[in-house]
């Protein structure tokens, strides 16, 4: 019998809230967005609404992708950075408004079980992910699990690259997060007195034609973020490295410039294939495999191994 379910996908980024219904074969069928508003009470509320624009019967279940230290097993979101949702009953708000079951997890884990589903991770089993936007995020798998740790692991965004460097949102100085997110790059324009408009391939085209500025900028923006792959290279000894967000292909190109820093660490670093789409497309993918009814099809089974969500009695 053909599969009919369907799943409500939310990504909670930096800057944007996205939100689509999606088929059990991973296919957007609608969706929906806006910039995030940054008070948790009104971003449930949002996302509450959202949820209600895409909602109809065939939806049997919706996921919810959270920046920031996620407890899957037990729905808590134990921190954020820009929007901080933590202490937040932001899965049994949205179940209560919607009448629909409610999973949450760190929105890169939702974005790898999408790319290792249907995506450039397609058939790896130890895959390490950075995704790249207004922060930095990260995700692990290994051995076809997602690594969470005591409740919550893969803030690769943290990993220490300059020990003096600026401080972070997490309290700490240097992260990777500080030197190579979107809002890094900004700051490298501004430092560059480039106009502030100029965008990240306005660099990359500049730096290739030899301009010395655009360099600097890639080379103090892509430079740590080498460093932070080698790191986990080292760590987690990866199949593959992959670079998602909105910013994932830019960091991808910028690298091809910051080779490896040791041969230890010359794994194999490719951009995410599903662009910003991996964050509902994941957390979609989640709850249908937390809730399916009937059974996915092959493409979605491929993800109920990389995800342990099982609630605690």
């Amino acid at each position: 019998m053909p599969d009919t379910s369907l799943a409500i996908g939310i990504d909670i980024g930096g800057t944007n809230l996205r939100a689509a219904r999606v088929s059990g074969a991973g296919e957007i069928l609608e969706r929906v967005s806006e910039r995030i508003d940054r008070d948790a009470n009104n971003a449930i509320g949002r996302i509450i609404e959202l949820v209600r624009q895409l909602d109809n019967v065939d939806v049997t279940a919706i996921g919810i992708g959270v920046p920031g230290r996620v407890d899957a097993r037990r729905r808590t979101v134990l921190s954020g950075g820009y929007l901080n949702l933590a202490g937040a009953a932001l899965a049994e708000r949205v179940e209560v408004a919607t009448g629909k079951p409610v999973i949450i997890d760190n929105d890169c884990n939702m974005a790898l079980v999408a790319e290792i589903a249907a995506g450039a991770g397609r058939g790896r089993e130890n895959v390490v992910m950075f995704t790249i936007g207004t922060g930095i995020g990260g995700a692990i798998v290994q051995e076809g699990q997602i690594l969470r740790g005591r409740g919550t692991a893969g803030q690769l965004g943290h990993i220490t690259v300059d020990v003096q460097g600026a401080a972070c949102v997490c309290g700490r100085r240097g992260c990777v997060e500080t030197t190579s997110s979107g809002t890094a790059l900004a700051r490298h324009i501004q430092e560059a007195s480039l106009p502030a408009d100029t965008s990240v391939d306005d660099i990359l085209r500049r730096a290739a034609k030899g301009n010395a500025a655009a360099r600097r900028v890639l080379d103090a923006w892509a430079g740590p973020l080498r460093a932070a792959i080698d790191s986990a290279s080292a760590a987690f000894d990866p199949d593959l490295v992959l670079l998602g967000g909105g910013l994932g292909k830019a960091a991808f190109k910028a690298l091809q410039k910051v080779p490896a820093l040791a041969p230890w660490y010359q794994y194999p670093v490719l951009p995410a294939a599903l662009g910003d789409d991996a964050g509902v497309i994941g957390a979609a993918f989640c709850a249908l495999i937390e809730h399916r009814e009937p059974l996915l099809p092959p493409s979605a089974l491929v993800a109920t191994k990389l995800t342990v969500l099982e609630r605690p009695a």
